[in-house]
């Protein structure tokens, strides 16, 4: 076989088959087929498409690179969540805990981020000795123990995808459906659960602007876990402002926390019962989401939720006096204020310019090789829809810096204040199944 008669059925809108999809994954993987080559076909599929066919078992070839976890240890069915990304985007740290206080079972891989703020990792590293890096032996006792570990991902998880991605990324091929569906799945497959739900972000904060490009990658995704026997369902949620009223690192750990005590940001609390109701249905403790819904509801109110999320801080060595005590996490040394121009209605919060303002304070990296400051971020004190009189403030910023020029700069370009109320954006557009 030949890599360019691939590249050129592909080019003519043809159906590859299973094995020039895999003769192309492995031999770039292993070096034998150039970048030159591998770029050519992305371009190709980028124009051309795949079938879902093509798609599923590109991502099944992509999870054959490299290692699979064996989570077989674990007793139970295991649910694990994935969310395409958002500004104050923390329902990891809620729809965990809300989850295992059922007793499913959450094994969460998590990677460090790059951009905004810190990924999942990063968050939970603002918690004074918590341990991302555990053997597998301990991260499956936690499991069992606890019912949720969230861990560091293992370096050859797809290998294929993380190369390919590299390729794609200085290609403009990486906005291409099937190979974006292909990137997200071959990772959450090789992680070993048994099913999976999706929190496909759409916005001006989202990876996605549009609610056809979100819906198009949800249903992409979802037949690719149905076509490699996992239950997926994809929930498309609203990125059109940041979620929640926190970003950053702590002062989003802090927030779940609230959460997870009763506390009741609307948005932020709708969407991690949502999106644990459908978790907590596919493992099949309950047998409706409305069912799930209410019961989880109780477990956020009576305590058990928060309980779950306090186990597995103490169980992975975090200092739980910090969780306790949730002043105790870290705190910027100032207090900015980015106050209203006029008075008006906050019409539209563009949530990637908070997030942008965000990092240039320290919340975030630029490059892989930047340090997070997890004590910096930013506080919303309005949200679309909010009055908002001149003078008033839009947001906290919690800074290093007395005057945070760039940040300043930012969070004023994102706001924008008509004198007519608007309508809070809808939250969750469409569940997909």
């Amino acid at each position: 076989m030949r890599m360019v008669d691939v590249i050129q059925k592909k080019r003519n809108g043809m159906e590859l088959n299973e094995e020039e999809i895999k003769f192309f994954v492995e031999g770039y993987t292993k070096g034998e087929i150039p970048d030159y080559q591998a770029s050519a076909l992305t371009m190709a599929i980028y124009f051309k498409g795949m079938t879902e066919n093509e798609t599923a078992t590109l991502t099944q070839a992509m999870v054959d690179s490299g290692e699979t976890i064996d989570l077989s240890g674990i007793e139970g069915h295991i649910v694990d969540k994935h969310s395409t990304g958002g500004v104050g985007d923390k329902v990891t740290f809620i729809v965990g805990p809300l989850v295992a206080s059922t007793g499913v079972p959450v094994a969460k891989m998590s990677g460090r981020g790059l951009g905004h703020t810190g990924g999942t990792l990063d968050k939970l590293e603002a918690i004074e000795d918590f341990h991302i890096e555990m053997t597998k032996e301990e991260f499956i006792n936690n499991v069992n123990t606890h019912k949720l570990a969230v861990a560091g991902q293992t370096g050859n998880l797809a290998p294929a995808d993380k190369k390919l991605y590299a390729l794609r990324d200085v290609t403009a091929t990486v906005d291409s459906i099937p190979l974006i569906a292909g990137s997200i799945m071959s990772k959450k497959l090789a992680s070993g659960a048994d099913s999976i739900v999706l929190d496909v972000k759409t916005g001006t904060g989202a990876f996605m602007k549009t609610l056809e490009e979100s819906e198009a990658l949800a249903r992409e995704m979802v037949n690719i876990g149905k076509n490699l026997g996992r239950n997926t369902v994809a929930v498309i949620s609203d990125m059109n402002q940041p979620l929640g009223f926190e970003v950053g690192n702590a002062n989003e750990i802090k927030e779940a926390a609230e959460i997870l005590q009763g506390k009741n940001v609307e948005d932020l609390r709708k969407l991690s019962l949502e999106i644990a109701s459908h978790m907590t249905v596919l493992a099949e403790v309950f047998s409706s989401y409305e069912e799930a819904y209410t019961e989880l509801e109780k477990n956020l109110e009576n305590g058990k939720a928060f309980e779950a999320f306090r186990n597995f801080i103490a169980a992975q060595g975090g200092n739980i006096d910090m969780i306790n005590d949730l002043d105790k996490l870290p705190q910027s040394k100032y207090k900015v204020e980015v106050t209203a121009d006029q008075d008006g209605y906050v019409s539209a919060i563009d949530a990637e310019s908070i997030g942008v303002a965000a990092m240039y304070l320290g919340a975030g990296r630029a490059t892989k090789d930047d340090e997070i400051n997890h004590a910096v971020g930013i506080t919303l004190k309005k949200k679309i829809g909010d009055e908002v009189k001149a003078g008033e403030p839009l947001v906290i910023l919690n800074s290093d810096e007395e005057n945070p020029e760039d940040s300043i700069v930012k969070v004023k370009e994102a706001y924008t204040i008509t004198r007519e109320k608007v309508t809070v954006p809808t939250l969750i557009h469409k569940v997909i199944n």
